[in-house]
């Protein structure tokens, strides 16, 4: 039982890193497209390209408080890590297929939290972490609606005596330098996010004595764990290929989400969004904060659609996607919760 828990935990934090690339592909290629820099198929290689090469510039501090920042030490085994990436995968996928942009963060945290509480309580969780982490659900996209709307005003001033012809040229190349900066920021906050939770499930695997010799050996092989909590280089290169792998599969649906239906977007207002993103998902990771993308990029839109006037956003569509949001961190927690006190109670006790 505890050794199929522990492959099929693996096999789902990799099959949610695919997922999560898939869903925020929107997030890094949305505007490009809709302001038709690049193709969609050379937006989401741009994309991908840019996601990967986090892997050579970022610490995994992101990583590190997935992975050993929520729950302590002693609670923790692989039977919460599966209750947790199950809800979390469900969440996700049904928020993919009805095109709805979520934060895969909240939905990993959510779960996590989820499965801790419903059977150990709140002594089992690092709350001072929690508590900075949901700070930041709510810092990013308002980050990203203050610095969008400011250095849009910015480029307005700046720009004001142009013709708008010449600053849709200028613009339209300065485009590609901004979603490579929110590709590579997302690749480092998001690819991070279920290394932690894959590196953790090998030490918590490395430590117990149910699992079989071969599953051990194979484990070991990855991972020392004689080290304990840390993140070797071969799985971060797994998890930023997957995530990469994911953004070229791309979300279709997502994509007209946030690219034409919260705030009509062209070169110059695509250039700001997803520079206010990368701004904020950068010092984000720096600080090892997980947030999302989703968040960010959609306050980022909203900020430099406000430049307009408050009529300019679809705040129908933006309502929908805060509701989304709220649900994800509601959601996978019970659905986690659920699952690991039936486990709990029917395997565990």
């Amino acid at each position: 039982m505890l050794e199929f828990i522990v492959i099929a935990s693996l096999v789902i934090a990799i099959t949610i890193t695919f997922l999560n690339g898939m869903n925020d592909a929107a997030n890094a290629i949305s505007t490009v497209i809709v302001t038709r820099v690049l193709t969609p198929i050379k937006a989401v290689i741009w994309a991908a390209f840019w996601e990967f090469m986090a892997f050579f510039i970022f610490k995994v501090t992101v990583a590190e408080m997935i992975g050993g920042g929520i729950v302590q030490h002693g609670y923790m085994n692989p039977y919460i890590i599966f209750s947790a990436l199950i809800s979390a995968v469900i969440w996700v996928w049904l928020c993919t297929h009805y095109g709805m942009p979520i934060s895969t963060s909240q939905a990993l945290v959510g779960g996590m939290i989820g499965a801790v509480w419903f059977v150990h309580g709140m002594d089992a969780l690092i709350m001072s972490n929690i508590i900075w982490i949901f700070a930041f659900i709510v810092i990013a996209p308002l980050a990203g609606i203050i610095v969008g709307f400011f250095i849009m005003c910015l480029v307005l001033f700046i720009c004001k005596n142009v013709k708008r012809k010449k600053v849709e040229n200028i613009f339209k190349r300065l485009q590609l330098i901004s979603s490579a900066a929110f590709s590579l920021g997302h690749g480092a906050n998001d690819a991070q996010k279920t290394m932690g939770i894959i590196a953790l499930t090998m030490l918590i695997a490395l430590q117990t004595t149910d699992i079989s010799e071969t599953l051990h050996n194979v484990i070991g092989f990855i991972y020392d764990g004689e080290k304990g909590f840390y993140i070797p280089n071969s799985l971060a290169i797994l998890c930023y290929v997957i995530i990469s792998a994911g953004i070229l599969v791309g979300g279709k649906k997502v994509i007209k989400t946030m690219g034409k239906d919260i705030a009509k977007m062209d070169n110059a207002k695509g250039f700001c969004a997803e520079t206010s993103g990368a701004i904020t998902l950068i010092i984000s990771t720096i600080l090892g904060m997980p947030v999302s993308s989703s968040h960010t990029m959609t306050g980022s839109i909203i900020g430099v659609g406000l430049t307009d006037g408050v009529k300019s956003v679809k705040w129908v569509t933006a309502k929908k996607i805060i509701w989304t949001w709220f649900m994800t961190i509601l959601a996978p927690m019970v659905i986690s919760g659920l699952i690991y006190m039936l486990i709990y109670n029917t395997c565990l006790k």
